[in-house]
């Protein structure tokens, strides 16, 4: 059961999943990117909430997907093995789903009729976590320091606005989403650590 619980089962899934969808979408032209991109006219007036999930599970090329599972995968598996698979799942919806709603928000407000792709909300909701641990887990991970973390995610920041059709909303929400996300989830392990002590 142990070995179990330090298997990284939620991201390899998560990863699968998108790589199926990814060479489905290859399959099926732009069918599938039609029904599942991420826009303010589909969701906030025709009423497509499902988009704000699904666009989650699509990606615009190769380097999208691999950069995006590489991370998803190494990282991922470090935090689902301190946290746990059900609080990493809910963390990394929760934040891709924070950040899709955080995108719709700025394109609703700039008239941006555009759509857009991506785990990279949840991705960057990962980032968030990783900082919430090293601040308050209460436990040192190996390699892992609050400098690095923060160095990591200037340097996402950095590339995501110096590149062009990069939905840096998205990647805001989904770290500050993850990040207090994060922050609650270390304080409940802390309490449940300190009562069992």
């Amino acid at each position: 059961m142990k070995r179990w619980k330090e298997l990284p089962v939620v991201s390899s899934s998560l990863v699968a999943v998108n790589i199926l969808v990814y060479i489905l979408c290859m399959f099926m032209g732009n069918d599938l990117y039609r029904m599942g991109n991420l826009n303010a006219v589909d969701v906030l007036v025709n009423g497509e909430y499902g988009r704000v999930l699904w666009a989650m599970f699509l990606h615009s090329g190769v380097p999208h997907i691999f950069n995006n599972m590489l991370i998803l995968f190494f990282m991922g598996a470090m935090i689902e093995k301190e946290i746990g698979h059900v609080w990493f799942a809910l963390l990394y919806f929760l934040s891709g789903i924070g950040g899709n709603l955080v995108s719709l928000y700025v394109k609703a407000g700039s008239y941006d009729m555009s759509g857009s792709v991506g785990a990279s909300g949840a991705v960057f909701g990962l980032d968030g976590v990783l900082l919430a641990m090293v601040l308050l887990f209460g436990r040192k991970m190996a390699n892992v320091t609050p400098v690095r973390v923060i160095a990591m995610i200037l340097l996402s920041l950095y590339n995501g606005f110096s590149g062009e059709n990069i939905d840096n909303a998205a990647h805001v929400g989904g770290l500050l989403v993850g990040f207090a996300g994060g922050c609650a989830v270390c304080m409940l392990q802390r309490v449940r650590r300190g009562r069992r002590q």
